[in-house]
């Protein structure tokens, strides 16, 4: 099952600094409800999901925000989901409220509101978007017409959230934010996954400071992978890395000294390649007996040719699995995936994304 920390013991949950005058908008910032917080607050354990099987109906966002969400957000030991939500409301609601709904709507207005799909895509931030309406007000209803991973055309209504108008504009543009970034990457990613078939598509550290998680949860509602969360998870053996250490041979040998002298069995070793003599050399450290290569599970075929990369694929013969990078487009990627490479990783996912076009609208 699905576990995640507390929100209030991990996020260091609070209200965010009100003025009395604005008092009565703590309420738009209570904490979740114990089910949510356990679900969202870290995501310090989990296991794949299979898809969600909760009816598609009208329930309270505290609720929906509590459920497991259909694909799970990547493992981190620090980081939680909960403090970044809570971090992008207070950023908007400063120190004294929204004063533009605090001035205009009185407190008693009920409102409905839909959220518009102005451009077709993957939807991903379902479930994020549920967080951030909880954090705000737990008491407002929500209805997802489609959940995170479906297509959703332009023009097509996806949401409904009844409640509170001054929640519901409060949540807003935090909920647009994280929905449209979101959005978009996954809906690249499905286009290069696809096209990259049957290579399996990764994208890099190359993400917003702050959205690590939460950008790497977009690949995979959108069908990617994911490669390693940060510089904890995996050795990454680069161009820079071999020219400190004084080549290949070095950089491998020192760091399956330092993953055993402090007990980092389950980290495994990329090694970037850019050259074929570099993948020779790779190939003839993984072949020595008198050379530990056990830590060593990937090769990075850097910046080759089409041509030299299906040499190479060769040359490993399934000794580790292989990872293509550097050119990576939707133009070239279909041809990468052609060569036998186990993965293609691109930055692009990430770093040049365009967010998908959504609205919120008030039913008047």
């Amino acid at each position: 099952f699905y576990v995640l920390t507390s929100l209030r013991a991990n996020a260091g949950w609070r209200y965010p600094r009100l003025t009395h005058s604005h008092a009565s908008m703590r309420a738009h910032f209570a904490p979740a409800s114990n089910a949510f917080a356990q679900h969202i607050g870290s995501t310090r354990t989990h296991r794949r999901q299979r898809p969600s099987t909760v009816s598609i109906r009208a329930m309270k966002c505290s609720e929906e925000a509590s459920r497991q969400p259909r694909v799970a957000p990547p493992p981190h030991p620090t980081y939680s989901i909960a403090a970044v939500i809570n971090a992008a409301l207070e950023e908007d609601i400063g120190d004294v409220g929204d004063v533009s709904s605090l001035s205009t709507i009185p407190a008693s207005t009920q409102s409905t509101a839909t959220l518009l799909a102005k451009a077709s895509g993957v939807l991903a931030g379902e479930h994020l978007g549920s967080a951030v309406l909880a954090a705000v007000d737990g008491d407002l209803d929500v209805e997802w017409l489609k959940r995170d991973g479906d297509m959703i055309e332009k023009g097509e209504v996806f949401m409904r959230v009844k409640g509170s108008a001054r929640s519901i504009l409060r949540a807003e543009r935090v909920v647009l934010n994280f929905m449209q970034r979101m959005s978009g990457i996954a809906t690249m990613t499905k286009a290069y996954a696809e096209a990259a078939s049957p290579a399996i598509m990764l994208e890099t550290r190359k993400t917003v400071p702050g959205l690590r998680v939460i950008d790497k949860w977009a690949v995979l509602i959108g069908g990617g992978k994911n490669h390693r969360i940060g510089l904890f998870d995996m050795v990454m053996i680069k161009d820079n890395h071999i020219a400190a250490a004084g080549g290949i041979a070095n950089a491998v040998e020192a760091c399956e000294k330092y993953l055993k002298e402090n007990g980092l069995s389950t980290v495994k070793i990329e090694v970037e390649a850019r050259t074929m003599d570099e993948v020779r050399t790779v190939i003839d450290l993984l072949d020595d007996p008198n050379v530990e290569t056990a830590s060593v599970s990937r090769l990075m075929l850097d910046n080759m040719s089409v041509d030299d990369m299906r040499d190479a694929v060769k040359l490993i013969n399934g000794r580790i699995e292989t990872e293509a990078s550097g050119n990576v487009t939707l133009n070239t990627v279909h041809a990468i995936g052609q060569t036998g490479v186990t993965y293609i990783s691109s930055g692009a996912l990430t770093h040049s994304v365009s967010a998908l076009d959504i609205s919120l609208n008030i039913d008047v």
